[in-house]
């Protein structure tokens, strides 16, 4: 630390600046040393949205869920370590199981882990390579997959938040579960 009084706050002021000129200078030289005209914008180089982003072997995008296999043991909802699954079923009379009348996922707190695909003992629920569900309200990201059309739901079809948010209206699953074909 610099002394007391006046000449002490200069000295401080004058170190201070001095610091930051240096800071600045060095990542000027990074910039210019690494600066390169071809090189341009992400959106630019990947022409991202008129062509598909390039995905990964791996990659686990949003989920995709066979209402027509599904038990609804709720195993996925009790794996998820963040509990963003959420299942409602009711008894049917005169056949054997559970109908799913709503299979939630929230992707506001889905970290896209794939925990709740591991354990499923009829493999309906599996992560899928669609990754674009941009919207202007939080409830497009809250989906309801026994709601949704099967060919969409199963990721045979695009899933977007336009079909997302027309399925909100919907008010019984769009298939009785795998006992029974409509």
């Amino acid at each position: 630390m610099g002394g007391r009084g006046l000449l002490g706050w200069l000295k401080n002021l004058g170190e201070a600046i001095w610091t930051v000129g240096w800071a600045l200078g060095v990542t000027i030289r990074t910039w210019l040393s690494t600066y390169l005209r071809t090189r341009r914008t992400f959106t630019h180089l990947y022409e991202y949205p008129e062509r598909p982003a390039l995905l990964a072997e791996r990659f686990r995008g949003f989920h995709r869920y066979d209402l027509r296999e599904c038990i609804a043991c709720e195993r996925c909802a009790r794996d998820c370590p963040v509990g963003c699954i959420y299942i409602s079923k009711r008894r049917v009379e005169g056949r054997k199981g559970f109908l799913v009348t709503a299979y939630v996922i929230d992707y506001t707190k889905c970290m896209f882990c794939g925990i709740c695909t591991e354990n499923c003992p009829k493999d309906c629920i599996k992560m899928g390579r669609s990754y674009n569900l941009s919207c202007y309200i939080r409830n497009g990201c809250i989906v309801d997959f026994a709601k949704l059309p099967v060919e969409i739901a199963w990721g045979e079809a695009c899933l977007d938040a336009q079909v997302v948010v027309e399925s909100a209206c919907v008010m019984e699953p769009v298939h009785p579960g795998p006992q029974q074909v409509r």
